[in-house]
Parts: structure tokens; sequence; C-alpha cells
């Protein structure tokens, strides 16, 4: 889904970022509509040797908290969620393409709980079946982003 996101570097090789994700695509003939909203907060750790000429690039560890809230419904049964949470591991390559601009591959896998409904669209309604409590531990991120970095980022600098 469509995100947009901030990273700032904190010194010694580390980045604090934060990301907000949103996508409502609907099919009101079919009832059929997914909705999603949320964002997470990551503090990574990068590595690499001294040929890296930017601090953010190389592979990359990380540790993510997630809150979302989503609503998937495909005809046949629905799922609705105002709050689920989570908090995780990254690991990742950011690749340099030029001096203000890269690349970054990202995977990370967590623990996710809340809260969530199941209902059934029946006519014009959407009728509640019951609430149930996710515990879910797997992938939960899947990410390419590009980079654009602001600021000074030329080698070298003042001492």
């Amino acid at each position: 889904i469509p995100n947009l996101g901030v990273e700032f570097h904190l010194g010694k090789r580390l980045s604090l970022g934060a990301n907000y994700a949103h996508a409502w695509w609907a099919n009101d003939s079919a009832h059929q509509y997914w909705r999603i909203y949320g964002g997470d907060v990551v503090l990574r750790k990068y590595f690499g040797g001294k040929e890296n000429w930017s601090a953010l690039s190389g592979h990359h560890l990380g540790a993510y908290g997630q809150c979302y809230s989503y609503d998937f419904e495909l005809g046949k049964k629905g799922q609705l969620s105002d709050l689920t949470y989570g908090g995780g591991l990254e690991y990742g390559y950011t690749v340099p393409l030029s001096r203000g601009l890269s690349m970054d591959f990202s995977l990370g896998c967590a623990y996710l709980t809340g809260e969530y409904k199941v209902y059934e669209p029946e006519d014009e309604c959407y009728v509640w079946k019951e609430t149930r409590q996710r515990h879910y531990l797997g992938p939960t991120k899947a990410e390419i982003s590009f980079v654009w970095v602001i600021g000074n980022n030329k080698k070298g600098g003042r001492r």
C-alpha cells in the first residue's frame, strides 16, 4: 500500500524513522473493499565499510512497532479492526543511487495482536457475527522505498 515516511540520522550509523500508510479501495456493487491505515516507528543500525559515502546505506537491522486499523471484505466475510498493534525485527539493505537518492529493501517479522470483528454482508447491511482476538507471529513488512536525502549529504563536511 502507498506510504510516506521520514528517517533521521542520529549519529553512529543509527537512525529513527516513522512511516504512515493509507489505502481505501472500494467496489460498492459487490460490497467489496479494502481499507487500511496506520504506521510504524523503527530504530535502525546500519553496517558497512568506510567505502559507503552515506551513513544510511548498506545492511541494516532494526526494531519496529506497528499500529494499524483495517477493514477487509471480499464479498463473503469481512474483518474489521479498530486497532491492531505489535512489534518486531527487520533486516534491510540500502543502495545509494546518487548523492541524494537511495533505494531501500526491507523485510520484517513481528508479533501482532488486537481485537477484530467478523461480519457478513447481507443485502444492504453488514451483520456482525463474532469478535475475535488476533495473535499473529510472522512477516508483517516487505518494503521497497525510494529515499531522497535532504540536507548536507556531501562527503567530508565541516570538522
